[in-house]
Formats: C-alpha cells, sequence, structure tokens
C-alpha cells in the first residue's frame, strides 16, 4: 500500500449532522422547502454543487454564491471553539502517519480543512489536503480521491481510502481504492454500497490494528 487518503467530515469530524442543521436552517430563513431526499443527496457535493442544490431544487431565495458564503459561515461559527473531533481520530491519523503518506480528500471546503489540521496539530504529518471544491466533481465521482492520490505521487489502486457515506464509498470505490468503511451512524450508508468495502469498521480509531500500524 503507498497511501492512506481520509474522508473529513464523519470520519475525522462529527459534523454531518452540523452541516444538515445549517442547511436547512438557512434554506427556511430563505424561502425554500426541505426535501427527505436532500440530506443523502448533498452529502459528498462540492461546495458550488450543494449550494446549487439548495438554491434550484429547494428553492432557496438567494445566488448560490450567496448562499455558500452563508452555510460556510454559519458553519465557521459552529467551529470556533474547534471542530467537533471524533474520539481517537487524530491518534488514528497519527498512528497510521508513522508508516504510511496520509492525506484528507473531503467535501468541506478548504477553510475548514485548515480548521480540523490546526486544532488538531496534524498539519505537518497530512502531506496533502484536497477539498471537492479543487477538482472538476464533487462525490460519489471520484475526482477528489484521485487528485489526493496524483498529489501524493501515489497509484490510486495502491491508496486505502477511510469513508462513511453512500457518497463517499462511492467515490473511493470508483478511484480503486482499498475502502475502509467507518458507517456515519447518524445517516448510515446503502448496505449495498457497504457490501464493496474492504472492512467495516466501528470507528476510526479501529485503523491502525486494521493496517498494523
Amino acid at each position: 500500500m503507498d497511501a492512506v487518503v481520509f474522508d473529513l467530515d464523519g470520519v475525522l469530524v462529527d459534523s454531518e449532522q452540523t452541516w444538515d442543521e445549517v442547511r436547512r436552517t438557512v434554506v427556511a430563513e430563505h424561502g425554500g422547502t426541505w426535501t427527505a431526499e436532500a440530506t443523502r443527496a448533498m452529502q459528498g457535493m462540492s461546495t458550488p454543487e450543494w449550494a446549487r442544490y439548495l438554491v434550484e431544487e429547494l428553492g432557496a431565495r438567494l445566488s448560490p454564491d450567496r448562499i455558500a458564503e452563508v452555510v460556510i459561515d454559519g458553519m465557521a461559527h459552529r467551529y470556533a471553539d474547534g471542530p467537533p473531533v471524533l474520539p481517537g481520530a487524530p491518534e488514528a491519523v497519527r498512528a497510521v502517519g508513522q508508516q504510511y503518506p496520509v492525506a484528507i480528500a473531503s467535501s468541506s471546503p478548504p477553510v475548514l480543512i485548515t480548521a480540523f489540521l490546526t486544532a488538531t496539530g496534524l498539519t505537518g504529518l497530512v502531506q496533502v489536503a484536497v477539498s471537492s471544491e479543487q477538482v472538476p466533481a464533487g462525490k460519489p465521482a471520484p475526482d477528489v480521491y484521485l487528485e489526493a492520490a496524483r498529489r501524493l505521487d501515489a497509484d490510486a489502486a495502491r491508496c486505502a481510502a477511510v469513508e462513511d457515506t453512500t457518497n463517499g464509498l462511492k467515490a473511493a470505490l470508483a478511484a480503486g481504492m482499498t475502502v475502509y468503511a467507518v458507517p456515519n451512524p447518524h445517516f448510515p450508508p446503502d448496505p449495498a454500497v457497504l457490501a464493496r468495502a474492504h472492512r467495516v469498521l466501528g470507528t476510526v480509531a479501529d485503523l491502525p490494528a486494521e493496517l498494523g500500524a
């Protein structure tokens, strides 16, 4: 194996519910209507993609650029006292990083990825951090994982990916990576997609032992 690529939201940071709450509030405040499928549809989307979804599919009366600013500002406010880091997550990244190059491939905007790295002291260890804003398409497209592998100068087929949601798992699988699933308890992944993972873990803290790190 050449490298390990971590998702952020739901794997290292307990933020999927926060994203959902902030988006729901912004949509309601600006005349839109939330739908039953909205939460899962947006998991893994890049910022431009989910911003358009909030406007075009849910009817929020803001421009996509403006609604992206409002939502990200709301998330940054929630992160003001530090991101909601999952128990054992920084330790897992450090343990794995002792043996393999590590990267983050996330749908979060760069400002929130940086907030996590700074708060956990992982900036020097995580060699590459890619936001789906920086690639043509968000998850379930494989772009963010392929870009992370490229920046690591690694073969994607020789990388492991750590994911929690249906769209994230699809993205890592499409990139040809060996996928370790940490199912999100709030938004469980599609069982058929989860079944394609190499291993299913209870928490990210279980990963180092799986990798022999």
